[in-house]
C-alpha cells in the first residue's frame, strides 16, 4: 500500500534522569533529506538517529528534533560549575567597556551551564532515547500509511474516470469518421460538385490514418492499468507514478492534436484534467 510523505509525530517521556521530547515532521521531497537537531550533550546520537530514520522512511524531507531537560539528581543545594562561573567573570572584566556595570551573581548563574543538575550518564540513556525515537517514527509511518490509503482511493477513482473517457472515445471513433464523410458529401452537394467516389474513398482512408488515435488510446489504457498495478505495491512508488503521469499526459496531448471533432477535443481536455489531479496527489507519495 502506498504511503504519503506528510506526517507529524511527537513522543514525550518524563523519567528519573529527565524529560525527553521527540518531534518529527515530514513533508514531500524528491529524495530523503534529514534535518536532525539534538542537544549538544547528545550529539553523539546523530549517526544512530539518521540510521533509524533511513530504516523507516525512504523519501521526504524529515525534520527531527530532540528536546532534553536533565532532571535533578538529588541533593539540597544547586550544583554550580565554579570553573565556568569564574571564566564568565573574567571574560566580563576583560571587556573594554567604559563605565560598565559590574556583573552580579544572578547574571552569572543565568549563564548556560553554570548551574548544573547533577551528573547523568549520557551513554547509559542512549538506548532509552533511541527507543523513544522508534516510537515516534512508528507514529509517522502509521500516519503516512493512513493518508496513503486516502490518496490510493482518490487515484483509483480518477483511473476509473480516465478509463471511461478512453472507452467512450473508442466508441465515438466510427461516428466521427462517418460525420466527416457526411460533411464532405454535403459540401459537394451544396456546391454542385460531381464527386469521384473512388478518389473520395482514397482521401477518406488517408484522413482516417492521419486522425487515427487507436494507438494513443491503447497506450492510455496500458498506462492506466500500470498505475493500478503500481498502487498496490508495498514499496515506495511515487517516482514511478510521476513518470506514468508524464506519459499519460503526452498521450492526452497527442489525442487533442489529432482531434477531428468537439467530442474528441473534450475527451482530451477531460483526460488532462484527471491526469493533473492525479499528478498533484502523486507529488506527495513516498
Amino acid at each position: 500500500m502506498i504511503a504519503s510523505m506528510t506526517a507529524f509525530g511527537r513522543v514525550e517521556y518524563a523519567t528519573d534522569w529527565g524529560n525527553a521530547i521527540w518531534e518529527v515532521r515530514t513533508v514531500n521531497h524528491r529524495y530523503l533529506e534529514m534535518m536532525v537537531r539534538l542537544p549538544e550533550e547528545l550529539r553523539m546520537l546523530e549517526p544512530k538517529v539518521r540510521a533509524g530514520i533511513a530504516g523507516k522512511l525512504k523519501r521526504g524531507k524529515v525534520d527531527c528534533t530532540l528536546r532534553f531537560e536533565q532532571g535533578d539528581q538529588g541533593g539540597d543545594s544547586l550544583p554550580i560549575n565554579r570553573e565556568l562561573a569564574q571564566k564568565v567573570i573574567d571574560a566580563a572584566a576583560a571587556l573594554p567597556l567604559p563605565d560598565a556595570a559590574p556583573v552580579n551573581a544572578i547574571d552569572i548563574l543565568r549563564w548556560p551551564g553554570v548551574i548544573g543538575r547533577g551528573s547523568v550518564d549520557m551513554e547509559a540513556i542512549t538506548g532509552a532515547l533511541l527507543k523513544q525515537l522508534d516510537e515516534t517514527l512508528a507514529i509517522i509511518v502509521d500516519t503516512r500509511r493512513r493518508e496513503g490509503e486516502k490518496i490510493h482511493a482518490m487515484l483509483t477513482e480518477r483511473c476509473d474516470s480516465a478509463g471511461e473517457q478512453v472507452r467512450a472515445m473508442r466508441e465515438l471513433l466510427p461516428r466521427i469518421m462517418d460525420g466527416i464523410r457526411e460533411r464532405y458529401l454535403g459540401r459537394a452537394q451544396e456546391h454542385q460538385v460531381e464527386l469521384d467516389y473512388e478518389r473520395l474513398e482514397q482521401e477518406m482512408l488517408l484522413l482516417a490514418q492521419k486522425l487515427d488515435v487507436a494507438e494513443e488510446l491503447d497506450r492510455l489504457e496500458a498506462h492506466i492499468h500500470e498505475v493500478r498495478r503500481v498502487l498496490d505495491q508495498d514499496e515506495p512508488v511515487g517516482r514511478r507514478l510521476d513518470f506514468l503521469m508524464q506519459e499519460m499526459n503526452r498521450e492526452a496531448n497527442t489525442l487533442g492534436s489529432k482531434s477531428a471533432s468537439i467530442e474528441s477535443s473534450n475527451t482530451s481536455v477531460e483526460l488532462k484534467v484527471l491526469i493533473e489531479q492525479m499528478r498533484e496527489q502523486i507529488q506527495n507519495i513516498e
